[in-house]
Formats: structure tokens, sequence, C-alpha cells
């Protein structure tokens, strides 16, 4: 089963591929995905009809306790049998549906493939947590698909109400299925359905599973997100929308029904909305002129059946429910493709403008009529079986309560009355000739591939009928698990004799061909009775008042005053974490000011440099006496025996203290806001009492430690399996491998932000070089008369003004040796004080001495390479040497120590984490020229072109 699901993942990945180079035909590649899906759940038809459930379950998160666990069985296999069978038919529809050359068709046919392996894993899925995801996957796929390229509003507008309704009800269940894996004691479907438990929580989770539930499937009030999902291709619509995605919810309380229909609230739940959304949906789509919303208002009203019938929780319904569940599959998919091809062939789905297609197009006439008979129940179609099995289910007493059983009946009685009505309204709309509507001219004939669909599912549903029985051990093998409401069952079949059910399925034809003949005055009163108020209106309102709310919200708390919020966060964390450490933490017994006289000193220098900070008015002289708390924190660490986190400290403080001085060249001078008196007093007060509450949170978790740390143990485990003897670089690259790597990837982030902020032409800019043959150009005139002696390669580009001799000398002593010395520290921090970030930062702090001696055509010089390759190059660097545990015995991203004598080096012992530390060093480096290359060299060349170079009567520019 994982299998099919990866193939389904490969065969996504590589449509846009396949598509690109065999265009449309890559879909009948595609459709052997599905197929091969379809071919083998059929191959485990008996092994499930003989009891044996098909499991499959693989580690996943083993920390906690996640596993991908998989099952099939009867209602799994009938589920997976229609996504993965009618998914291959749609595939090989969309063969012919697209055009050769319409765009976007390579990322439609990767949504739809994604799409599908997304629904067989709900449908497999044995794990309540897995289950959702799998959700949430054909909630996000489906709204790409409805969206399509973007281009049209109501498709955009369509997708998003879906993705909005259908998550919201998505986040209700995921809380729901939370509280029932914990009310249950366990998170397997299979053992939560068995044993499903009690108490208030597991009604609580039923309710939130409900509500996902009926918004997957457009139940009153939701179901309008379904019509105006049709501005979908026709393919999506057959698919997602018929046989699929709406069929989710119907599924899930299939699913769990056996154990959760005595549950309080779910069956008012459930019979409640279903019958409501069934008599909606059949009332609407008698209004639609537009075939699809015909069908689509159809699949609403036919969804309220379904839910009916599953959820009712006794066995003669559970078999109806899941017989017309199969049929409705059938016929609705069909009718869907049906619709398409008359809008491919024509050019309108208008049945006002439709006439004479049963005579011009008779083999889709055929389908059509195949296909509507089922869904109208008429003998022989499945249709007709599954309809009738619930009538006689009802009748017979399929309900505990002999009074909601006749109301259900009777208002399931009228729907189906709806279902014949606009099923006569859509055969005669699409195939009838019509008085006074010429005939409609057919462009593009259907070829035999493009019919292929559509033709088997419509053959599909005549043969099921006759051969119901057939269907019964499956039906019968789900049914079982629920108990047998009315005298007895009776199993599928086409014909039971005279029974009052076929009494009742005959009323519903010819209430339904009533209904049809007075079409003209029942439109008329329909009309006279329109309601002005609709859901999709309330929905929109709400969305705009919640936009409203937003604004004012908005309004009223961002003020754009960065004292202010973080003021407000101070105050909340005082408030909370700090009432909770005055009155309930324990303090601890013995408190020592200092270790050694030295770190009182350092103290004292730290918070004189933090009060001056308050009263310096220069913002240079602010930064410089702010960086003198850092490196005095970077002291402490020193005396604290902690070298390499005071080697990592000194260097971030130096290269924070160049980051500012390069943004300050772009603030004023000096700080000219002044606050009042006040406001200083209630800064101050915040300030003090929140540093008083940290040094208080430090004591208290020290002196609160009870077990023996676990870094007790990282100097043996340090060098044993880390192959190292610094146990911090050790931490940093194999045992906390996996927070490295997230840090990595928001430096990743965070450079490509800044850059973003400040490069207006591009992500990065290009990189500047100084051309030996133009090394003037950029200097002007005054280039002209730079000194001859130049000590870095593209000093000539600045004015002689801003030159320095002595800086350009010493950087041209230090450079390699600064460069050579991060090397040192790049592979001697497994065992030395260094590693890939110490190591990167003076990497960078060399070239931030190459740009502070040449300029930014020396920063070209020194580093001749996109940063953004830099960062990418270290991120998948430090990401693939994860493979390397994998490939040598071990886990991802664990260490693996490889020692070999070598001829004149000797012995050698080389640890994989050494790699990890490049891609570390690559991402440190590429970080620290793209905030040099941004903040520095961009903001000079715009400074360049917004203060041009004026020439005096004499002078020339050197080229």
């Amino acid at each position: 089963m994982l299998v099919l699901l990866l193939l389904h993942l490969l065969a996504a990945v590589l449509a846009p591929l396949l598509v690109r180079w065999w265009g449309r035909q890559a879909f009948l590649a595609l459709a052997l995905v599905p197929a091969a899906g379809f071919a083998w759940t059929m191959a485990q038809l008996g092994r499930v009809l003989a009891g044996d459930d098909v499991r499959e379950t693989v580690p996943w998160i083993p920390a906690l306790d996640l596993d991908v666990a998989l099952r099939l069985d009867a209602l799994a296999l009938a589920f997976a049998a229609l996504v993965t069978g009618v998914g291959a038919l749609v595939f090989v529809y969309c063969a012919r549906y697209f055009g050769p050359d319409d765009e976007g068709t390579g990322r439609f046919a990767g949504s739809l493939t994604a799409f599908a392996g997304s629904m067989l894993g709900l449908v497999l899925a044995d794990d309540l947590l897995l289950l959702y995801v799998f959700w949430e996957l054909t909630t996000v796929f489906s709204f790409l698909l409805i969206g399509g390229s973007g281009r049209r509003l109501a498709a955009r507008r369509a997708a998003s109400q879906a993705l909005i309704l259908t998550t919201a009800g998505g986040l209700a269940m995921l809380v729901g299925l939370i509280l029932i894996g914990q009310a249950s004691g366990s998170f397997l479907l299979s053992e939560v359905v068995a044993d499903p438990g009690s108490g208030t929580a597991m009604v609580a989770g039923t309710a939130l599973v409900l509500a996902g539930a009926v918004t997957k499937s457009a139940m009153v009030p939701f179901h309008f997100w379904l019509p105006a999902a049709m501005e979908a291709p026709t393919p999506v619509s057959a698919y997602l929308h018929a046989a699929a995605m709406v069929k989710a919810g119907i599924y899930l309380v299939a699913r769990l029904a056996p154990g959760f229909a005595d549950v309080p609230g779910w069956r008012p739940v459930v019979l409640g909305l279903g019958l409501a959304t069934m008599l909606v949906g059949g009332y609407r789509s008698l209004r639609q002129n537009d075939l699809k919303l015909l069908l689509a208002f159809g699949t609403v009203s036919q969804l309220g059946f379904l839910l009916v019938l599953v959820g009712a929780g006794s066995r003669e319904m559970a078999a109806a429910g899941l017989a017309m569940t199969i049929a409705h599959a059938l016929f609705k998919s069909t009718l869907f493709l049906t619709v398409g091809i008359v809008d491919h062939a024509t050019g309108t789905r208008d049945l006002r403008k439709l006439s004479g297609l049963g005579r011009r197009l008779p083999v889709l006439a055929v389908i059509g009529l195949l296909a509507g008979a089922s869904m109208a129940g008429v003998p022989p179609l499945l249709g007709f079986v599954g309809k009738e099995a619930a009538f006689t289910a009802l009748w017979e007493g399929g309900l505990a309560s002999r009074g909601v059983a006749a109301v259900e009946l009777t208002g399931l009685l009228v729907g189906s009355v709806l279902t014949a009505a606009y099923t006569f309204r859509f055969l005669w709309g699409a195939f009838a000739r019509k008085p006074g509507v010429a005939e409609s001219e057919v462009a593009h004939p259907p070829g035999a591939l493009f019919l292929a669909g559509p033709a088997v599912l419509a053959g599909a549903g005549l043969v099921a009928g006759p051969a119901s029985p057939l269907l019964e051990p499956l039906v019968g093998a789900y049914a079982e698990a629920l108990p047998l409401l009315a005298p007895e069952y009776e199993e599928l079949a086409l014909w039971h004799g005279l029974q009052p059910a076929l009494a009742l399925t005959a009323v519903t034809l010819a209430g339904g061909a009533a209904l049809f003949a007075a079409r003209t005055p029942l439109n008329r009163l329909q009309r006279r009775l329109a309601v002005g108020a609709s859901a999709d209106e309330g929905y929109w309102n709400v969305i705009q008042g919640l936009d409203r709310l937003s604004v004012l919200v908005t309004g009223t708390t961002q003020r754009g005053s960065l004292p202010a919020y973080l003021g407000t966060i101070l105050v909340a964390v005082l408030a909370l974490p700090g009432t909770i450490l005055l009155t309930r933490a324990p303090w601890p017994g013995e408190w020592r000011a200092w270790d050694t006289p030295v770190q009182a000193m350092v103290g004292v220098v730290v918070i004189t440099a933090a009060l001056l900070a308050l009263r310096i008015r220069q913002r240079l002289s602010a930064v410089l006496v702010v960086g003198v708390t850092g490196y005095g924190t970077a002291v402490l660490f020193a005396l604290q025996g902690a070298p390499d986190l005071a080697l990592t400290q000194f260097l971030v403080e130096t290269l924070t203290l160049v980051v500012f001085v390069l943004v300050l060249r772009k603030l004023p001078k000096d700080i000219t806001e002044r606050h009042l008196p006040r406001e200083r007093a209630v800064r101050g007060v915040i300030a003090v009492a929140v540093g008083a509450f940290m040094a208080a949170v430090g004591a208290v978790a020290l002196a609160v430690r009870t077990a023996t740390p676990v870094s007790a143990d990282y100097p043996e485990q340090a060098f044993a399996f880390g192959g190292g003897k610094n146990i911090v670089n050790v931490i940093l690259v194999d045992i906390r491998a996996w927070d490295t790597m997230g840090e990595i990837s928001l430096l990743v982030v965070a450079a490509t932000g800044v850059a973003s902020l400040v490069f207006l032409r591009g992500r990065t800019g290009s990189v500047e070089r100084a051309d030996p043959s133009e090394r003037s150009r950029a200097g002007g005139p005054r280039a002209a008369r730079a000194p001859r002696n130049r000590w870095l390669a593209a000093t000539g580009t600045l004015d002689p003004a801003r030159r320095s001799v002595v800086l350009e000398v010493i950087t041209r002593i230090l450079f390699h040796t600064i460069t050579v010395f991060s090397v040192y520290l790049l592979f001697s921090g497994h065992n030395e004080p260094g590693g890939g970030f110490a190591g990167g930062l003076v990497a960078g702090l060399a070239l931030v001495l190459r740009y502070l001696a040449g300029g930014r055509y020396e920063l070209g010089e020194a580093a001749p390479v996109a940063p953004g390759l830099l960062l990418g190059a270290g991120l998948l660097f430090a990401g693939g040497t994860g493979a390397a545990g994998l490939l040598l015995g071990g886990e991802v991203l664990q260490t693996a120590i490889l020692e070999i004598d070598v001829p004149v080096l000797g012995h050698i012992k080389l640890v994989t984490s050494l790699f990890f530390d490049m891609g570390v060093y690559l991402i440190v480096v590429g970080l620290v020229l793209d905030v040099l290359r941004s903040l520095g060299a961009e903001l000079d060349r715009q400074e360049d072109e917004e203060d041009p170079i004026e020439l005096t009567p004499g002078e020339v520019v050197v080229r």
C-alpha cells in the first residue's frame, strides 16, 4: 500500500515533465498509476472477503509513537476501488479533454495525480493523525485544481471558498480526533471504532469530527462551496466532486458509524443535516440552466442521501448506503464527463441553447441516458438497487425510532422525487429537440478515446444492477459490524418481488415525471418564492465582516511603535510567568554573587555600558557602547570555561557592529527623539523588572535541578560516538544536528529576506567587479588622480579622498592569514575551540576588511560568487551529509568515524560531521557576503546613482 502511495507521489512529481515531453498524451501514461492501484485493490478482494484485513505499518516518528499505519478492509476496498478506478478513467478522459496547446496542463496533471494519491491514502489510513494529514492534502490539491492557473477571478474565489470552509472543518476535526484518541487510549482507527469509550471528551470529539465531515461533503449550511467549485475543469468535477473528495466526509461517517452511532448527538446531526441537504440540493437543481450546475446541486442532494444511509447506525441502512455510494460514483462521474463532452463539442452548457444533440451524438446520448436512469433509480441500474434497499430498510424499521424512520422515509421519498425530476430535466436539456431552438452544431465530435471513460462507467452501472448479488459479500462484510434493527436482512438484488419499496420507486419516478412536465409553472413558482438571502451570501458577509474586524483590531493595536510592542510583550511576561515565579517557584537556599572578582569587574563594566547607552545621543556611539555589553558577556563566557561560546560571541558581536555601522549610514547622526520623564520612568521600571526576572529565572532553574544532567555523559559520549573532544561542536553537528539544521535554514531565510528588501532590481543583484582595463570607471575624474601604487585589486575605483593606504596594506597582509585561520578553525573545531560557525564568521570578517578597505568592487574581487550560490550549496552540503550516516549503517545525520593509515601522512581519523560543518561554514560566509552586498555594496551603488559626479571645466573622465 505504501508503494502505491509513493508511486502516486513520483508520478505527480514527474507529471509536468511528461506533459512537456508528450503533451496531453502524458495523461495516458499517468492513468497507469491509478490503474495499478485498482488492479492491486481488486486482487485483495478475496482476502478481504475472507475476513483478513490487509495491514501495513511503517515507523514514521518513533519518538512520538507515530507510524504510517495502513489498513484495507471491506469499506476501504470499496472506496479505494472507486478512487483508483474512476481516477484511471478520468486520466484517460483528460487525454482528449485538454487541447494540445492548453496552458497549465502540466501543473494540472501533477496536482490531479497528487490528489489521487492523497485520496487513496485517506481511505487506507488506519491512524487518526495520518488520516488528517491525507485529509488536508486533499484540501490543498483541490484548491489548486479548482483555482487552475489563477487568472480567472471566479475560479480564484471558488477555490478560496472551498479552501477556507474545508480547512476550517478540518481544523475542527483535528481537535476532535485528538480528543477521541486521548479518550479511547489509542490513535489507531480500527481500535477506536472497536472500543470508542465514553465521556464528555468523546462526545465533544465526535461533534468536532462530524463538523469536518459535513463541511467536506458539502452538507447544509456549507453546501454552497460545491456548486461554486464548478468553475474547475470538468475532469475535476467528475473526480473530486462526484467520486472522490466529497466522498471523504461520507467515508469518515461510514468508518466511524459502527462505533459512534450511539454517541449522543450523532444521529440528530447525521439524519437532520443529511435530509435537509437532500431536499435543498434537489430543489435548487430544478432552477439551474447550466448543466454542470444542475449536476452540482444534484450532487449536494445525493450526498445528503448518502449521509443519512451510512450514518444511521444499522446494518440494513449501512449496506444500502455503501451500495448507493458505489452507484453514485459511477453515474455522477459519468454525467459530469458527459457534460464536458457536450461543452467541448458545442461550446455551451446552457440547456436553453442546446437542441437535438441526441440525434447528432447518439452514443453520448445513450451514455447519458444510462447514467441518468441510474441516478433516478430506474431498473435495472445499480442506482435502482441501492435506492430500493434504502427504502426497504426504512420501511421495515432500519431506525430504532419508528417516528424518526417515518420522517426520514418521507423526506427521502420527496428528495427522490426531486432527483427524478432534475434527472429528466438534465436529459431533456442536454439531448432533446426543443421547439423554437435551432439544432446545436457539433464543432468537435468526440472520438472513441474521449467517450471511453464515461462509456465504461455507464456500462458498469448497467452491469452492476443485475449483478448486484456479487456486491453483497463486499457490502455485507462492512455492514455486519452494525446491529440489525429490522426483522430480517435482505441482501442486495435486482428483484425482491412486489414490495412496498418497489411501489415507492414507482412513486418517485411518477412524481419526478410530473414535476418535469410542470417545469414551466414550477419555475415561475420558484421565482416567486425565491428568498433574497442565501448561504453563499452569508459566507461572503461573514468574510467581509472578519476583514473589517481585522482592520479595526490592527488599526487599534498596531501603531507602528516598536517600544509599544516590546513593552506589551515584556509586561505580559512579568504578569504571567513573573507571578508564578514569585508565588510558586522554589528559590535557591544559597546565593553566590561571583566566582572570581574578575567576574564582578566585568559585570560592572557591562552595567556601566548599558547605562551609558541610555544617555548617549549619537547613534554610532550608542552602538559602540552597546557592543561593550556583548564583549563583556563574551569575557564572562571565557571566565566560566566556555571558550567556544566566548569565541563565537566575540565574532558575532564584531560582525553585528559592522552591520549596525552599515545601516547607520542611512540614518541621522543624532538621536533626536525625546521622551517625557514619565515615559522614561515607566520604561526604566519595565527594563529593571524584566532584568531581575530573567536573573531570578536563571537562579531558580539552576536550583531546582534534582536529576543528574544529561551533559554529565557528554564528554565520554562525544568522543566515543561523535569522534571529537570538543563537546560543544559535537553537540552541534551530531547530538543536536537536527537543531543545527533548522538554525542554518533560518540563516538562509534571513539572508534572503535582507537581500530581497534591499535589492530593487533582483534577488541579489550582480557581482560587481573592477574591469582591469577600466579601473578608474567608478571613480570618475577624481579617480584619474589616484595614487599609482594599488595594494588591492580594485582600490583604483575609489575616490582618493576615501582611500587609506595604511588600511590597504594591513588588509593585504592580513586577509589571507585570516582566511587560512578560518579554515583552521573549521578543521580543528571537532577537537579544539572553533567549528564551521566560528570559521565562517572569521572568513566573513576577512571579507568585511576587504570591503572597508576597497569598496564594493574590492568585495567583488574578494568573493566573485553570488551569495545565493554559497547559501544554497551550504544548505545542500549540510543536508546531504545526512545520508552518510544511513549509508554507513547509522541514522540520519549520525556521525560516522573513518580511520585509515596513509603513507607519509600517517594515521588519519575522519568524521563525517566535518562535512556537515563545511556546509555551516559556507552558509555563514554566504550570509555575511549577502549582508555586505545588500547593506554595503548595494547602498554604495544607490548613493553613486543619487549623487552623480559633476565635471568642472577642463576635467575629463579617464576610461
